[in-house]
């Protein structure tokens, strides 16, 4: 079984910086897939950013160079560095590991970007 815990959530201005963490826990194999996924009130879920275990990432366009994914020296922890933070980024922001092809996902964590 694995869980997955969000953190770092919050309220701040626009123009504003946030970092997420994720930290899983539970049998975790190495060539996981760890992303960030958010969903809006009356929006489907979509991805933010994406990282392999061997370093690849992706992100979605609306986030291209705001945004940073990357992970932790446990490498059961994904981070998502967040500058320039607009308020059409409010979400719940989910973490998502995949590995041996089933999804996890956390709780989820609100960011709300508002003045």
């Amino acid at each position: 079984q694995v869980q997955l815990v969000e953190s770092g959530g919050g309220l701040v201005q626009p123009g504003g910086s946030l970092r997420l963490s994720c930290a899983a826990s539970g049998t975790i194999f190495s060539g996981n897939v760890m992303g960030w996924y958010r969903q809006a009130p009356g929006k489907q879920r979509e991805l933010v950013a994406g990282l392999t275990s061997g370093g690849n990432t992706n992100y979605a366009d609306s986030v291209k160079g705001r945004f940073t994914i990357s992970r932790g020296n446990a490498k059961n922890t994904v981070y998502l560095q967040m500058n320039s933070l607009k308020p059409e980024d409010t979400a719940v922001y989910y973490c998502k590991l995949r590995q041996t092809f089933k999804d996890y996902w956390g709780q989820g964590t609100q960011v709300t970007v508002s003045s």
